[in-house]
């Protein structure tokens, strides 16, 4: 069906605002983490899939990395196997983990990479034991008790940490027509497998790939003042500001610590955005307004 001379309008209108963004990130690296509704509803998959095919075709290096905790939770329930949670973060046992490394590195991944080869790309499908992609360590948990001289150390099982990320495979992957997708699964030295935080996982990977971009789906519209306003544009020196005064509390910090971390490290801009809106990559990258929050290292 043609395009109404309205809407002719319009899509020449976006495509010349995207021309600048186009050519400035030609060539380099965005690290998104993929997960919450984008990952569940059907459209927003479809979305999400067209949109990695289209950052590859037009030369730009998208590197995804996944979640996947409703799923392994869904599986977890299945078995009759208890969810337990410290701190946000899933107590995984033994028997936790043959089902995070079945949930994550098998159904979860390949959806994906099935998804991006459908819809015209080509994807391949990894965890951190691939070519010793992600080397990882215990995650050490403590907690303070006022009682306590000594924090008390809690066993959260095979919940890790990344110590290093093996770039090698990820250079090869990125400078030919392929898009990696990522299991947070990593691997120590001695052969144990960790469940890593993927937000975790794709900040690392983002800072040791010195990525243009580091990119956060999530299920909001990105971080809001105390009116509820959407907030971006931000110095890290401003989010401190924010976490100091409260504005930024509970549930959103760790994500903002990824973020912060990040573009310490070296990455350009640190971005978290709204997962539920169709094309929301496309969206944050290439107009002026966006669809989230925009987080860099510049002097205020």
């Amino acid at each position: 069906m043609p395009l109404t001379r309205k809407e002719a309008v319009i899509t020449t209108k976006v495509l010349s605002e995207a021309l600048p963004y186009l050519q400035k990130f030609s060539g380099k690296t965005i690290v998104i983490k993929y997960g919450g509704n984008a990952m569940t509803d059907e459209t927003l998959k479809n979305s999400f899939a067209r949109d990695m095919v289209m950052l590859k075709l037009i030369g730009i290096n998208p590197i995804v990395v996944h979640g996947g905790g409703p799923q392994i939770g869904e599986v977890l329930a299945k078995l009759n196997i208890k969810s337990e949670f410290v701190d946000g973060m899933r107590v995984t046992t033994s028997e936790t983990m043959d089902v995070v490394e079945m949930v994550l590195g098998g159904l979860v991944n390949k959806d994906i990479v099935n998804l991006i080869n459908q819809n015209g790309g080509k994807a391949i499908g990894l965890t951190g034991k691939d070519g010793q992609l992600l080397h990882a360590k215990k995650l050490q948990v403590t907690k303070q008790s006022p009682d306590m001289q000594q924090p008390e150390i809690i066993d959260i099982g095979h919940v890790g940490e990344v110590t290093r990320v093996n770039t090698q495979v990820l250079d090869m992957l990125s400078q030919s027509d392929f898009i990696p997708v990522i299991a947070p699964i990593g691997v120590d030295a001695d052969g144990a497998s960790y469940n890593i935080n993927a937000d975790l996982v794709a900040g690392k990977v983002a800072e040791v790939l010195r990525a243009e971009k580091l990119i956060l789906l999530t299920n909001i519209s990105g971080l809001q003042d105390k009116n509820g306003e959407v907030l971006t544009g931000l110095t890290t020196q401003e989010v401190d500001e924010l976490i100091a005064d409260g504005t930024i509390y509970g549930g959103m910090l760790p994500k903002i610590q990824c973020a912060l971390d990040a573009v310490h490290a070296g990455v350009t801009s640190a971005h978290i955005i709204d997962g539920r809106v169709p094309n929301a990559t496309l969206l944050e990258l290439f107009t002026d307004e966006g669809v989230g929050t925009l987080i860099t290292n510049r002097k205020a």
